[in-house]
């Protein structure tokens, strides 16, 4: 009997299809049933749900099986091949499940006329949701290939499960004052990302229990059938930004819309306010009404995966009662709006910036390390503030950002309008200035130099190969960790890198494991608690304590970079022993995959990031081990000088003008030329063209930067004689002061 599998795994728009159907989300559950079954050629499929209340797996779609125990059908933990397969973390297969000891007998549900049986748990990463139970009158009828496609198909659908099972367990107004300032205002902020942005702004929320208002004098439809009108241009708004997400943003972005369409089809939701408007109440009060009702009851949750999913309650009320106006209006999105909110997760600014809008303010917490590189990479300006007013602003108002220097400009007299038109339209690069730019770069005498890109998600590779990169010095692979409500699978990460190595330009790529910590929070890890996460549980120390996430993450690199040039770095490295033990671990993933008979890169090299001043100290030992060493001047600076780069109180402290970075610089250099290790940086430096000639002088020459930054870093380069860069770098060596060393470089116009 024919059995599309292979289909199904592939076929991740037919998933997402399943929502296209208006229901609610128990007949979203049933259609997955229907569709796993038709694909499988099997007789019944079922989903069980854990609820983390209870601890219990709940019955919550079939088909083939007893409807009525839908709901009401529960199990242990452990108990039957059902809650087996989830206590043990692992799929079971019985050739006739009826005559294993464990099997449970459930008088009326109807199983007793099937033999074959497959139970596969679903998970997240490390969070256990259900699990998906398949069975066939035929005996014997499931074998490997079946483990192999429910397996893939269970990690498809766990994120979407997740988001389902959370509307499950809900089952079960106040109004803003209106804003005062009105006048012209100018609010000092920090940049995080760059550019500048022009819009009216949106208030998204004053406080943690804000509730959904969208203010101003607007006519809105005021019938059932106008209301219908709005929802049904809502969820095809949703599902073709969806869509377009799985082609720009499939790496961070893969169903990150899967909550707005659940909510869409839930009777409890959109449901609850057609109720109201058939009751005589205005379709902009029950929409204000039933997404005010569900912010509170997501606020007022124990749970913190619920309480995540407020921002995409206020984004469905802003599509619905923009798609509600009267006048002709843009498609429900943020176009030209500029967001003022407190702070957001990484996965709602994605969300917010792919519903185009112009820019953000964000309130309190200062510039984390995730979200002020994900703005660079997304291209929005966001700027940070800690100053109230912003939210005493009108909705509306008109407003500037300046994500380059940080300052917001509310209702901006004519001058400053026209100041910064003038920006935009200086910033936006030539088609003539990328011409410009050559294929390779050399110096003055002709010494080559390669100039390779950091990215951070698959879009950055326009970026990349636009400004025309050698190659990727640096993927930070922590997004699609950063992004998810749990760690991605070895599969999703696979089909990343595999895109990523595919599509970057040059041969070289240089792909990151995970660095989590410090400010890069994962905040589905919420037991770990530091008083000093930089100096803690981060980055290769993390992996190295949780295996099984590591080796996760190497197979699916190694996987992905089957006859390809791939090198794996390793970050925060302290010691030669810090290498030993994450190479023993590469050794054993390449063991594996082997012998589980799959493609993989059979030699990958293998370096290291260079941050730590233990590091340094040791630097021809790791050399000596090492096929690459990268320099992260980043953390290399705050950790050498003992500045937190993200604190204001200290922040003019940090400088790579400093006699001991630049004597750890040269001893870096020394030491991979003295082993013949491949030596580059790749911190921000790398990109500074008043550092660049310096940096060529201590004996570098292979840089990776923001791709953006090639253009003028090359240029700069041109004009550099290595003879004299090294002459420079020699007498800085000898300097003792860190005013000295300015001293010099203004001194000398570098």
């Amino acid at each position: 009997m024919k059995k599309d599998n292979v289909e199904l795994i592939c076929s991740i728009s037919e998933l997402s299809s399943l929502f296209k159907e208006k229901t609610n989300v128990q007949g979203f559950l049933s259609k997955v049933t229907s569709t796993i079954a038709a694909h499988m050629n099997c007789d019944s499929c079922s989903i069980f749900l854990l609820d983390d209340i209870s601890g219990e797996l709940v019955l919550e779609a079939t088909e083939g099986l007893n409807r009525d125990f839908i709901g009401k059908l529960r199990l242990k933990p452990g108990e039957g091949l059902t809650g087996q397969a989830l206590m043990d973390e692992n799929i079971i297969i019985e050739s006739e499940g009826l005559k294993n000891p464990n099997y449970k007998k459930v008088l009326g549900f109807g199983e007793e006329v099937y033999h074959s049986f497959l139970a596969a748990p679903i998970l997240s990463g490390l969070s256990k949701i259900g699990v998906l139970v398949l069975e066939h009158k035929i005996e014997d009828f499931f074998n490997i290939n079946d483990q192999m496609a429910v397996k893939a198909i269970a990690s498809q659908l766990a994120t979407t499960l997740e988001n389902a099972k959370l509307l499950i367990s809900l089952r079960e107004s106040r109004k803003i004052e209106n804003k005062r300032i009105t006048g012209p205002l100018h609010i000092r902020g920090i940049a995080s990302g760059s550019g500048i942005a022009t819009g009216k702004a949106l208030i998204l929320g004053d406080s943690p229990e804000t509730v959904f208002l969208e203010a101003g004098d607007i006519d809105y439809g005021e019938s059932i059938e106008d209301f219908e009108a709005s929802l049904n241009s809502t969820v095809r708004q949703v599902e073709d930004l969806q869509e377009q997400m799985e082609v720009e943003h499939s790496d961070v972005a893969s169903m990150i819309f899967s909550t707005h369409l659940l909510m869409l089809s839930d009777s409890s939701f959109s449901g609850e306010m057609a109720n109201m408007i058939n009751g005589g109440d205005s379709p902009v009060d029950s929409i204000i009404a039933i997404v005010n009702k569900y912010i509170t009851i997501f606020k007022g949750s124990n749970n913190p995966r619920l309480q995540e999913k407020v921002q995409d309650i206020k984004d469905l009320g802003h599509r619905l009662l923009r798609n509600l106006r009267v006048e002709e209006h843009e498609e429900g999105d943020y176009s030209g709006q500029i967001i003022v909110a407190r702070e957001l997760l990484p996965s709602e600014l994605i969300k917010i910036t792919a519903q185009n809008a112009e820019g953000l303010v964000l309130f309190g917490g200062g510039a984390t390390a995730h979200i002020t590189i994900l703005a660079k990479s997304l291209g929005v300006p966001i700027v940070f503030t800690d100053n109230k007013q912003i939210f005493d602003i009108q909705e509306n108002s008109h407003l500037i950002i300046d994500a380059n220097e940080g300052h917001i400009f509310v209702n901006p007299d004519a001058g400053t309008v026209r100041k910064y038109k003038r920006h935009n339209q200086s910033d936006r690069i030539s088609e003539e200035e990328i011409s410009s730019i050559g294929e390779q770069t050399y110096t003055a005498d002709k010494k080559r130099i390669r100039l390779l890109a950091n990215i951070n998600l698959l879009s950055d590779l326009k970026n990349a190969t636009l400004f025309k990169a050698e190659g990727i010095g640096l993927y930070r692979s922590e997004f699609p960790f950063i992004i998810r409500d749990n760690f991605p699978s070895e599969e999703e990460q696979f089909q990343i890198y595999k895109k990523l190595i595919e599509r970057a330009p040059g041969e070289e790529m240089t792909l990151r494991t995970l660095d989590i910590g410090g400010d890069k929070i994962l905040s589905y890890m919420k037991d770990i608690e530091e008083e000093n996460p930089f100096l803690g549980l981060r980055a290769i120390r993390f992996l190295l304590k949780n295996e099984k996430i590591f080796q996760t993450q190497l197979k699916a690199m190694l996987r992905a970079g089957a006859g390809s040039n791939l090198r794996i770095m390793f970050p925060l490295i302290s010691s030669v022993d810090d290498l030993i033990a994450a190479r023993k671990v590469v050794d054993k993933c390449l063991k594996d995959l082997k012998r589980d008979g799959l493609k993989y890169n059979k030699k990958p090299e293998i370096g290291v990031m260079i941050e730590l001043p233990s590091a340094v100290m040791v630097i021809e030992e790791i050399c000596e081990m090492a096929d690459f060493v990268s320099v992260g001047t980043n953390d290399l600076v705050q950790y050498m000088i003992g500045v937190d780069r993200s604190n204001d109180h200290v922040a003019w402290l940090y400088t790579a003008q400093h006699p001991a970075i630049l004597r750890a610089l040269k001893k870096i250099a020394d030491g991979a030329a003295l082993k013949k290790c491949d030596v580059s940086i790749c911190g921000n430096i790398a990109g500074d063209e008043k550092l660049i000639e310096i940096l060529i002088g201590l004996g570098f020459r292979k840089f990776s930067m923001n791709p953006a930054k090639i253009p003028e870093v090359q240029k700069r380069i041109e004009k550099i004689d290595t003879v004299e860069a090294a002459a420079k770098a020699e007498a800085l060596l000898e300097k003792g002061l860190v005013s000295e060393v300015k001293e010099y470089f203004e001194s000398h116009g570098i």
